[in-house]
């Protein structure tokens, strides 16, 4: 994985600070990381506390819907109904086995960074991303494994001034699974023109 320490570090950042951090892990590491979170969510192990906030706790409109439209998207066509959270539990676990593939990289950010610095992090995964799909590769974000921060820090063993952002499973695209891409808002509402 060359492309990492190279194009993506010409992300843009903010005064060039360049505020992430990745761990790229394979292996006997993932493989114990993704036995480990396997057992914790068998024996119903909280989550471990939240190291940031994900989401507002009032979100608001449209934000909401869209969040919901999602969730009833995703899981639908699972043919999982809204009301069983109990498979909708099962289905959110494929997070933590990195939907399947064979990589992932975590993510990580200094406590002391500022909303800019986050955004920096997030140009920063996105040439990533497109990096990878370069190189013939898919890869999914996933915010949920900051749910299972410590049971990454026991693997990575990352500084205690670095916080977990999210970590992203990263592999070749299985073309037997046929999953319906996510909507999107219409432009109309997400970007105004002024001429």
């Amino acid at each position: 994985m060359l492309f990492l320490p190279g194009p993506a570090a010409w992300a843009p950042s903010g005064s060039n600070i360049q505020p992430w951090h990745l761990y790229v892990v394979t292996g006997q590491p993932l493989v114990e990381l993704k036995k480990c979170t396997a057992e914790r969510l068998a024996t119903g192990d909280p989550w471990d506390d939240a190291e940031y906030q994900q989401y507002p706790p009032e979100l608001k409109t449209p934000y909401r819907e869209r969040r919901s439209a999602f969730g009833a998207q995703r899981y639908g066509a699972l043919g999982i109904a809204r009301e069983d959270w109990e498979a909708r539990q099962r289905a959110a676990s494929a997070n933590w086995d990195c939907f399947g593939p064979p990589a992932a990289l975590f993510c990580y950010i200094n406590r002391g960074m500022g909303s800019p610095q986050w955004s920096d992090v997030g140009m920063y995964l996105q040439t990533v991303m497109l990096l990878l799909r370069e190189e013939g590769l898919h890869s999914c974000p996933q915010m949920a494994w900051a749910k299972f921060n410590a049971s990454v820090a026991e693997i990575v063993a990352p500084p205690d001034e670095l916080v977990l952002f999210c970590g992203m499973s990263i592999g070749y695209e299985d073309r037997a699974l046929v999953e319906p891409r996510t909507g999107r808002a219409p432009l109309t509402e997400t970007v105004t023109f002024l001429d």
